[in-house]
């Protein structure tokens, strides 16, 4: 089984900057403006030896009618299932939020090694106020970092690794690399998933990276953008 981390939160805690962090490179958009990322984003990061893949999701709005954060929820719960070692990102400037609470309830249900990791501890107090998400009742093991300029997150990889299976080492198999030059819709069909969304004319594609999770064997499809 390929060793997956899944970053997942509600909306505007910084997801998409540890993401960045993790994989030493600015490959998910970051903006103020919730609803940016909608798309699951895969990258590669590599931690005392190990290599794993790291996933960026949208921020989760449970109940919501809105159409983009519906399909994002859709995605949030496909890296859930994927995953075998998830980050439930929160902000510990903001402090525990009613969407954190909500989300809580969600992860209650997933059995897999989970760490809370309270985002924009870049001072003191902060990194104090981090205790009160102990409430959530989810695990004791939380970590406070600043994913903006990459304090704690050593501390938080170093736990994070012991979770992870050792791989054996993969050999060259020959499968070929296939990329699509197609709408979303025309990929989705191949893959039998909705892996990309396109909820609306103006809803974004995003190219998805080579460095995608173990196939074990299986030709892997890259969709582009088109």
């Amino acid at each position: 089984m390929a060793n997956i981390v899944a970053i997942v939160g509600r909306p505007n805690v910084g997801k998409s900057t540890l993401f960045n962090r993790l994989i030493e490179r600015k490959q998910a958009i970051m903006d103020d403006e919730s609803g940016v990322t909608r798309d699951r984003h895969y990258g590669v990061c590599e931690w005392n030896g190990k290599k794993f893949t790291v996933i960026d999701t949208g921020g989760y709005v449970k109940g919501s009618t809105d159409i983009f954060e519906g399909a994002i929820r859709t995605q949030v719960q496909q890296a859930l299932s994927e995953a075998s070692v998830i980050l439930f990102m929160v902000d510990c400037h903001t402090g525990l939020h009613g969407l954190d609470e909500e989300f809580a309830q969600i992860l209650r249900e997933v059995n897999k090694p989970l760490f809370v990791v309270t985002n924009k501890a870049d001072n003191q107090k902060r990194i104090d106020d981090s205790t009160e998400f102990y409430a959530l009742g989810l695990t004791d093991r939380l970590f406070p970092v600043a994913s903006s300029n990459g304090w704690g997150t050593g501390d938080l990889l170093d736990e994070v690794v012991k979770e992870l299976d050792e791989e054996e080492e993969e050999s060259d198999s020959g499968l070929p690399k296939i990329a699509i030059l197609a709408g979303p819709m025309r990929v989705n069909l191949l893959l039998s998933m909705p892996y990309w969304e396109k909820s609306a004319p103006s809803s974004p594609t995003y190219p998805v990276p080579p460095e995608m999770p173990s196939t074990r064997g299986t030709p892997c499809l890259v969709k582009t953008l088109y």
